[in-house]
């Protein structure tokens, strides 16, 4: 099976607009068959997306450190659910066992798992695609500093063009890069 790691905060926002974009994900990633690697709580965004994609037939790993077992709540109904020492652990695992990266919003977490799959990107660690799906224009000013960091030449614009954003769950898979991660043969059969 393919699967997608999908960055998500432990908190639920403000409304009830980042819970349901984390509810509808989980629900269609379920329907395609494409399985999820996250972070393994059970609160906010990580809980509201794992939830949906179970209740519609989905795998779901959860991988959490043993530090946040209890912070973030792990999830017990997982797939699986792989316990780890550390944050470097969780997010080499969450990397490991997926083919794709997708983050929602969320917080220092979710901004730290999502530069760090950049970086490792950039540095060749891996040709995974990667999507921010922005339904609310949460990641604007992200852009924008990217967009400063590259006219300042801090970053290139092949770096600049591996951030792909979306507007919905079906234009993040509709990428070419995404499309071919999620439908072509795993390698070592992870």
């Amino acid at each position: 099976m393919k699967r997608i790691c999908v960055f998500c905060g432990s908190r639920s926002g403000r409304g009830d607009t980042f819970l349901a974009l984390a509810r509808s994900v989980g629900t269609e990633l379920a329907q395609r068959g494409i399985g999820i690697v996250y972070g393994g709580g059970r609160v906010g965004l990580m809980g509201a997306l794992a939830d949906a994609a179970l209740e519609a037939g989905g795998e779901v790993i959860g991988v959490i450190p043993h530090a946040l077992e209890r912070a973030e709540i792990a999830h017990q109904g997982l797939t699986a659910l792989h316990v780890v020492i550390s944050m470097h652990e969780r997010k080499a695992m969450m990397g490991n066992l997926s083919d794709a990266f997708l983050a929602l919003p969320g917080g220092f977490g979710t901004m730290d798992e999502l530069f760090e799959a950049l970086t490792w990107q950039q540095l060749g660690y891996h040709e995974k695609p990667i999507a921010l799906l922005d339904n609310g224009e949460f990641f604007a000013p992200l852009l924008g500093l990217l967009q400063r960091m590259l006219d300042d030449d801090l970053l290139t614009i092949e770096s600049y063009g591996r951030v792909r954003l979306a507007a919905s769950l079906a234009d993040a898979l509709a990428d070419p890069a995404m499309a071919r991660a999620l439908t072509s043969s795993r390698d070592g059969g992870q």
